[in-house]
């Protein structure tokens, strides 16, 4: 496991123990975004704690909000805040919300209103194309968004702005809410989906990290067009017995199944 594996599983191991104790949900969604957020923050994106404020920083969009167990967790180890911040999280009067909030440092905007996140990418890129600056947005969605029509305006006007400092990664874990996206709203063809939106498209494996640095590094795909990358990933990924099940969409893990969860992620470290 090298440097960047570590972080992500460490992240899932933060973020467990925060929702653990807010007794909170959003688990599942959690763990398969880590690798996401471990390449994007020791890799990708052009930002660090001494840059929270520089104009020509990269934005990030953590669009599924809903997600900021992960989000924190990432920014903490990274060196944006301390990590004892983690330990208040989602009780009252704790800096963590229980949604990314705009406030904590490195978080660019509140969200996980789900479906306006790539909007608020969009115009912030826009911003950036019509300045001629050179910084870029990257908007994580999660795949259940993709049911909701602004989605998809914002991706419309993407391309027709020829968007080529924007970035889409859909974490595409197949699981939303209430069910399977197949059986909720079934998002296939999805990769057609977007490139018929005029977007240049690319599947990966989520949970690569050295494939996600190699494609995200590549980006722009095309010039002229912004990029999507639609990241296959796991839902509950590194727990065996959380991994694709829907039951960890909602659900915290406490006594037994804590400490089950909690021996399987350290085994990995």
């Amino acid at each position: 496991m090298n440097e960047v594996e570590r972080l992500a599983n460490r992240i899932r191991i933060h973020a467990m123990r925060m929702i653990r104790n807010a007794k909170s949900s959003h688990l599942g969604g959690n763990f398969s975004m880590a690798e996401i957020m471990a390449v994007l923050y020791t890799r990708i994106l052009k930002i660090s704690p001494e840059s929270i404020e520089d104009p020509n920083r990269d934005r990030l969009i953590l669009s599924k909000g809903h997600a900021a167990a992960g989000y924190y967790a990432t920014l903490a180890e990274c060196g944006f805040f301390p990590l004892e911040w983690l330990d208040s999280f989602y009780t009252d009067g704790a800096r963590l919300a229980g949604h990314a909030t705009r406030g904590t440092p490195g978080i660019e905007v509140s969200s996980g209103a789900l479906g306006h996140g790539l909007s608020m990418a969009v115009g912030m890129a826009l911003a950036a194309k019509r300045d001629e600056a050179s910084w870029r947005t990257f908007a994580v969605l999660s795949d259940g968004e993709c049911d909701e029509g602004s989605t998809w305006e914002a991706t419309m006007l993407a391309a027709q702005h020829g968007l080529d400092n924007l970035v889409a990664i859909v974490d595409y874990n197949k699981i939303q809410a209430l069910g399977h996206t197949k059986d909720v709203v079934d998002l296939e063809p999805f990769a057609d989906k977007w490139s018929a939106f005029r977007w240049a498209v690319q599947e990966v494996d989520g949970h690569d990290c050295r494939a996600l640095e190699s494609l995200l590094k590549s980006v722009p795909l095309q010039p002229g067009k912004p990029t999507c990358i639609i990241a296959h990933t796991v839902k509950g990924k590194g727990v065996s017995f959380m991994e694709d099940s829907l039951l960890w969409h909602y659900r915290n893990p406490q006594g037994e199944e804590y400490e089950k969860a909690l021996a399987e992620l350290e085994a990995n470290q």
